[in-house]
């Protein structure tokens, strides 16, 4: 049988769960990664070698480690970072080790698969654009003599924490580059995974790129959604038939097969299965998170789930 193709968009914690998902079924796995973080070490790295974010590049190339020991080795030294309030105190080796390839070579995609075959990564990990860029939002409640003022943010890590209520975002630029990797790939695929994620910063941010957008609508492949296992900091508050919305008000001709949601999150949205129909897609209700109660996707629950969904 011939495992399938599949893209994973997203970022940071979200997208390396389904990473760490995707490969116990097929190694057949790109992952598309957002680029407009501008905190800690990546926002550091990036402001001074005006450089893509490698931060959720690294997260996503260690989740895709091999499982034999030099592969785990490999992903942990990645994934460590240095200790002090040194020039490197909190840099993580790995978006040093990965800053330092594209010092050699200016094509991204370049020092990302030298990194891959370093941790025999079981498929291949792409930036969503070939430029870094920068997530704008328009958020209301902000202001406490102004409840109904909208007031404009700039940049990844101010949304993420925003106490605000987020109405849209966008990019700057907005007419941004895909990378052409990555719309190939797209092309390629039998199925596309969104989410899950912080869905202003990591999941929406990839329908917002022309090309990669176009890509998406054109591709024959099936749509799954990943739904978060609660609502949290940009979404809080936010039900999961919201997060649906959210994704079509962005793309509007957005259309989903699958939407994945563990019970703890659908339980109590009624309008949750209407609102993935409007979007043509079927909702499946199973538990994919770790059963610590913790925030955090199972890797095998979800596994399972994906195989289910994708007949595997």
């Amino acid at each position: 049988m011939t495992l399938p193709a599949v893209v994973a968009f997203g970022g940071g914690h979200g997208l390396a769960a389904t990473l760490k998902a995707l490969k116990r079924l097929t190694d057949r796995v790109t992952a598309v990664v957002t680029v407009a973080d501008d905190g800690g070490s990546s926002g550091r790295l990036r402001r001074e070698f005006d450089c893509l974010p490698p931060g959720d590049l690294r997260m996503a190339l260690a989740a895709l480690c091999g499982d034999d020991s030099d592969g785990r080795l490999w992903a942990s030294v990645l994934q460590s970072r240095f200790a002090g309030h040194g020039a490197l105190g909190g840099h993580a080796i790995g978006n040093l080790l990965i800053a330092a390839l594209w010092q050699l070579n200016p094509d991204p995609v370049v020092g990302l698969d030298q990194v891959g075959r370093l941790l025999n990564a079981q498929g291949r990990v792409l930036p969503m654009s070939s430029i870094p860029l920068r997530i704008v939002a328009d958020v209301i409640g902000l202001a406490p003599d102004q409840p109904e003022a909208i007031t404009t943010l700039e940049g990844q890590a101010r949304i993420a924490l925003t106490h605000g209520d987020v109405l849209q975002v966008r990019l700057d630029p907005a007419d941004a580059p895909a990378c052409p990797e990555t719309v190939a790939a797209i092309a390629a695929a039998d199925y596309l995974v969104l989410g899950p994620g912080s869905w202003f910063t990591s999941v929406v941010p990839h329908l917002l790129v022309p090309e990669l957008c176009q890509a998406v609508l054109k591709s024959r492949a099936k749509k799954i959604c990943v739904m978060n296992l609660l609502d949290a900091a940009e979404t809080a508050g936010f039900t999961p038939s919201r997060h649906i919305e959210v994704l079509s008000n962005h793309c509007p001709q957005l259309r989903l097969d699958t939407v994945i949601a563990d019970p703890r999150f659908a339980r109590g949205d009624p309008q949750l299965a209407d609102r993935v129909a409007s979007l043509h897609g079927h909702l499946v209700v199973e538990e994919v998170g770790l059963r610590d109660g913790s925030a955090r996707h199972d890797p095998f629950l979800l596994a399972a789930t994906l195989a289910n969904v994708m007949d595997l």
